[in-house]
């Protein structure tokens, strides 16, 4: 006799990105084994790892949480919520707990909580280093002790384990710090005996909820059938399907190997997947593999901090100076390093030009095509301090604003600013520091679970 279908229903591509309450109401009528949502990326770039800051409004997150767990306990279904906070550091765990707890009390419910840390102290780290068991993931470089102790924090990214421990700790609503990104879609999948290749190519599908549809998007729930030797998608909202191609596409979504997928304890193997469009608006996934590797690792995500930033937009149409902008801007960069040349004022000074190469840089390869009629510039300065951020970004913008070049006819100033005042003053700056693999016996042993009663 064939096992029921396991359901999973993915709210919203990143908790707070919001989702219709049409599309929730029809997954809560398909009777979901699992309401999650993947709450984190590093796609918003390190600062708010660094920061311990989330990327989400609050009250979108609070929004989008409230219809879930509401359901959840109301129909004693399993809510799970991976990387909370947008980054999984405990500053962002502690943020979004806050925010659950607001709810039971707001709304009179009652569940078991599990929490599940993921920033890993230093000197375990450093532990860690000196035993062997730190690798960079390229192109990091190797680490050090020094570049440990000036991280402002590291977090580790969990897999299915500590989910499964948390569930059989008889927690309702789970909230993980910094997990790989389909394990809280895979996990109880797992736990419940289903196949763990099937399950994790699932997880990496509905992590992105309706992305995979067509027409995609973030902002849309998305619902997940497991068999015995298969999964399903369906699209929640009449707007969208999902076909062959969609799907396909999206396992192809961020990889680096079309083929093999690695993530904590294993890689996935989809040498062997095939995509079958069952409906018009559901597609059945087979022949995913999970191949466990002989020594399980974790990845770690640190950050920290390298300075503070001062912004200048600024707008020209002048044909003369977009033709001579090059040397211009070489003149600006050589009298701001004549004016701050002394030993405590190292900078970083940058030109970008949107309408040449703002997008791509060096790399573009329309560089030498025809020009726009006007360039968008967006002058920025990175400093020890924000006093001196400010000071070379002001300099910079000064004089480029009154820089002198040949067949110039308007003195009055090179540049229109669409705001008063010209510079923004950005704050702190914060650069990876930490990308790298750590190998770990008990994949649940440094992600330790705090429980409470609500």
């Amino acid at each position: 006799m064939q096992r029921e279908e396991y359901r999973i229903l993915s709210t919203t591509a990143i908790l707070g990105y919001g989702f219709p309450v049409s599309s929730f109401e029809e997954g809560m009528k398909r009777n979901p084994h699992l309401i999650a949502v993947d709450a984190g990326s590093t796609d918003p770039g390190p600062y708010y790892l660094g920061a311990g800051i989330s990327f989400t409004d609050r009250s979108a997150v609070k929004r989008d949480l409230e219809y879930m767990i509401k359901a959840g306990v109301e129909r004693n279904i399993p809510v799970v919520i991976g990387t909370a906070g947008g980054s999984g550091g405990k500053p962002h765990l502690d943020w979004n707990r806050e925010i659950i707890e607001e709810i039971a009390q707001e709304n009179n419910l009652k569940f078991r909580l599990a929490v599940i840390n993921a920033e890993l102290p230093k000197d375990m780290i450093k532990s860690g280093l000196k035993a062997g068991k730190v690798t960079p993931l390229d192109p990091a470089p190797e680490l050090t002790e020094e570049l440990i102790d000036e991280t402002t924090r590291i977090v580790a990214q969990m897999g299915i384990e500590p989910f499964i421990k948390a569930y059989n700790g008889g927690a309702q609503v789970i909230l993980a710090g910094r997990a790989y990104d389909p394990a809280c879609f895979s996990s109880l999948a797992v736990a419940n005996g289903y196949d763990m290749g099937l399950a994790t190519h699932l997880g990496k599908i509905l992590e992105c909820a309706a992305i995979c549809a067509n027409p995609g998007s973030g902002s849309d729930c998305m619902f997940g059938y497991i068999g015995e030797d298969y999964f399903r998608v369906e699209p929640l909202s009449p707007l969208r399907k999902c076909t062959t191609v969609s799907v396909a596409a999206h396992t192809l979504y961020e990889k680096s190997d079309p083929c093999i997928l690695p993530g904590p304890g294993g890689h996935l193997d989809l040498t062997g997947t095939e995509f079958e469009q069952e409906t018009p608006e559901i597609v059945r996934v087979r022949g995913s593999k999970f191949v466990p590797s002989a020594k399980n690792t974790v990845k770690l995500e640190g950050a920290r901090l390298v300075g503070y930033r001062t912004v200048s937009i600024a707008g020209t149409r002048d044909p003369i100076m977009m033709q001579k902008m090059d040397d211009i801007i070489k003149g600006v960069k050589e009298r701001v390093e004549d004016n701050f040349n002394h030993s405590d004022s190292g900078y970083y000074l940058s030109f970008v030009l949107y309408g040449r190469d703002g997008v791509m840089g060096a790399l573009e390869p329309l560089r030498n095509a025809p020009k726009s009629h006007e360039y968008g510039i967006v002058i920025e300065a990175v400093a020890a301090t924000q006093e001196l951020a400010n000071t070379i970004c002001a300099t910079a913008r000064s004089t480029m604003l009154h820089y002198g070049y040949e067949g110039r006819r308007a003195t009055a100033g090179n540049l229109a600013f669409p705001y008063s005042p010209s510079d923004f003053k950005a704050g702190e700056v914060y650069e990876f520091s930490v990308y790298h693999l750590l190998e770990t016996d008990d994949p649940t042993a440094i992600f330790p679970i705090e429980y409470k009663d609500l």
